[in-house]
């Protein structure tokens, strides 16, 4: 893995490219310490930074075709590169490397912008054509790698992380307020769009072309969702998903330096690391996190997983002042607010990693490809009750019953109620998209100021999500429709912070079950080899069954849970109050300095849980800071994170 930045003109570059690009290229040293390389021409500036995994002695970049003519930068890895080689060999290619990159320069000169269907992996390139002063972007299918974009003039700027842009002194940051509901709804922003104005992503199974001053921008793949091709039995079914598996963890074993595994002791970490001491002939190495709070710890299974494959199993315990102390460098990291409290341990347990290893497995993924959520059977339900509702009690009782009756029950069961049936209407901005939120749009509309508590709408908040959802065929089921909007918007977030934290402590991470060819066959499964009942991720459970305990089996999901809601309710929210309602955030005119508030103070007595609520607008103020004030990284309170974090080795 490695950080990628280029700046491209459709007209001669000016006499500062080479200092700007430089500057982009190096604020991405921790993607790669090992090296650095820089290409210079009269269009365009292409600079890399190494984490050297394959091919350690020559896979240097920017790298080059025969002439010269055509450059690659790449950020990833080519898992099939061996296969490519030899066919593009057979064609009469000649290489000088051992790399995977430099597969992609001979598959562009062979098949054009088509090459990428030949390429099994996670990647991101930038492929420069000189003859032709053509620029080709590239992200891979399911966007386990980033690519950022933005135009300037006659100039493109991209890079692997939005800082490198900022870096280039071109764009100037700026926020996109229009944003504001989605993010804090969904926790982050779907589609091409970032938090800063002018800036994009580059959408996974997308690729960009940038030529004669023009950006086109084409989808070369997505999730085959709404096909079923006929399968003869379970047992052909659980025993292809194993095969499928099994080979998509063994490709993701390609590398000149140590690997490991991040083991939490749930299902799909423990599926990889079980699966991973089969193909290798000596202990794995495992790493796992864990809060010094017993009830927030899963170390209990993850020792239990380790035990039974043999693993060399490494184990990191972390406490408030570790959280808090690293979050304003995470924000950093992340470019954006960060959606997930399980990013600051994620950053953790990968410098943990760091210490022995250079490459680890990770169980993204699994959980929006077969159904792990809990809210999937919850929202099933809720979809096929309220039917029967909506057909057999009158328009006028559904709503006295919505109004006055769920709001005097009493406070659990009125929340239960609130987000059922009973409260919400039966449409996918309520039902599916709302009711889940971070933050909903009625508890939006009490945090925003006058100027902006009108943008907090469904179709602001929620309208690209249920661009998503709406896109499956006809034959899709409403599973179907859940899991596709959560691969194209969920998920994405997801790989990007898995990708930012083991990046910032410069180690590669790697996805076995996103996989294409896994996650095609894994969504043309029935409903039912996914979701059956309350079992979630059916197949992969059975096709487990031969290589873990039954206790790992059937234990509940914790989802790298994080006691977030009881800190905020000790000193660190008089902390974040600090930071909400200082100067700097009242003069922003965002928010609601009444209604944060309240919120800090119902949240410290017990009488609500705000902890999502508390959470998002803490990192939009600190990335507010951070970026658009560029007052770099920020403190919390006056106590840091601890010198002393101890890493510990399991017997």
């Amino acid at each position: 893995m490695c950080g990628i930045a280029g700046l491209v003109s459709s007209e001669t570059l000016g006499a500062d490219a080479r200092e700007r690009v430089l500057r982009m290229r190096d604020v991405l040293t921790h993607r790669g310490p090992d090296d650095a390389g820089l290409h210079l021409d009269a269009r365009a500036a292409l600079g890399h930074r190494r984490l050297s995994i394959v091919d350690l002695k020559t896979g240097q970049q920017p790298l080059s075709n025969e002439d010269g003519s055509i450059w690659v930068i790449f950020n990833g890895e080519i898992y099939n590169h061996g296969d490519i080689r030899r066919d593009l060999q057979a064609r009469g290619h000649r290489y000088r490397t051992l790399s995977d990159t430099e597969s992609i320069v001979h598959a562009y000169e062979e098949w054009g912008d088509e090459c990428v269907h030949a390429f099994r992996g996670m990647f991101a390139f930038a492929v420069w054509d000189s003859t032709r002063r053509r620029l080709l972007l590239v992200r891979d299918r399911l966007g386990v790698k980033p690519l950022y974009w933005a135009r300037h003039g006659d100039r493109l700027l991209f890079g692997s992380e939005i800082k490198a842009i900022l870096a280039s002194g071109v764009i100037e940051p700026e926020p996109r307020l229009a944003a504001l509901p989605e993010l804090l709804g969904t926790r982050t922003t779907t589609g091409d769009q970032t938090l800063f104005k002018g800036i994009h992503k580059l959408e996974p199974g997308h690729r960009l072309v940038f030529e004669g001053g023009r950006t086109t921008i084409s989808q070369y793949w997505d999730v085959p969702t709404g096909h079923r091709p006929k399968i003869a039995n379970t047992r052909e079914a659980v025993e292809r998903f194993r095969d499928l598996f099994t080979e998509s963890v063994k490709l993701r074993l390609m590398s000149d330096v140590p690997l490991g595994v991040f083991l939490s002791g749930g299902l799909d970490s423990s599926a990889i690391a079980a699966t991973m001491s089969t193909l290798v002939d000596q202990p794995i190495k495992t790493f796992s996190v864990a809060f010094s709070e017993r009830a927030f710890s899963e170390l209990t299974y993850s020792r239990e997983v380790a035990n039974a494959v043999g693993a060399d199993a490494h184990e990191i315990v972390i406490d408030d002042c570790d959280f808090f102390g690293a979050l304003p460098r995470l924000v950093w990291h992340e470019d954006e607010p960060i959606a997930h409290p399980s990013s600051v341990p994620l950053y953790f347990v990968s410098a943990l990693a760091k210490r022995h290893v250079t490459v680890v497995l990770t169980g993204e993924g699994s959980d929006e490809l077969l159904a792990g959520y809990g809210r999937y059977p919850r929202i099933q339900w809720n979809w096929r009750a309220g039917r029967i509702y909506d057909t057999a009690v009158p328009g006028g009782v559904r709503a006295a019953i919505a109004q006055r009756l769920v709001p005097r029950l009493p406070p659990r069961l009125a929340r239960f109620a609130g987000r059922s049936f009973l409260g919400i209407d039966r449409r996918p901005e309520s039902m599916v998209f709302d009711s889940f939120a971070a933050v909903r749009l009625c508890e939006q509309r009490s945090l925003l100021s006058d100027d902006y508590r009108h943008m907090a709408t469904a179709g602001n908040a929620y309208g690209a999500s249920l661009t998503y959802f709406n896109r499956p065929p006809s034959t899709a089921t409403l599973l179907d429709r859940l899991l596709y909007a959560d691969m194209k918007s969920y998920l994405v977030e997801l790989l990007m912070k898995q990708d930012q934290m083991s990046m910032a402590a410069s180690i590669e991470s790697r996805v076995p079950f996103l996989d294409h060819k896994l996650v095609e066959f894994a969504v043309s499964l029935p409903d039912a080899w996914k979701l059956s009942g309350l079992t979630t991720k059916r197949v992969l459970r059975e096709a487990a069954k031969t290589l873990l305990p039954p206790s790992i089996l059937t234990r509940p999901k914790m989802g790298f849970p994080v006691p977030l809601q009881s800190w905020l309710r000790s000193e660190w929210n008089a902390v974040a109050a600090d930071v909400l309602l200082d100067s700097r955030a009242r003069q922003r005119g965002i928010i609601d300095v009444k209604g944060v508030e309240m919120l800090l103070r119902d949240h410290a007595s017990g009488r609500i849980d705000g902890t999502d609520r508390i959470w998002s607008l803490l990192n939009l103020e600190l990335w507010f800071r951070t970026f658009i004030d560029k007052e770099g990284v920020q403190t919390l309170g006056s106590r840091g994170s601890r010198s002393d974090v101890h890493e510990y080795s399991v017997a």
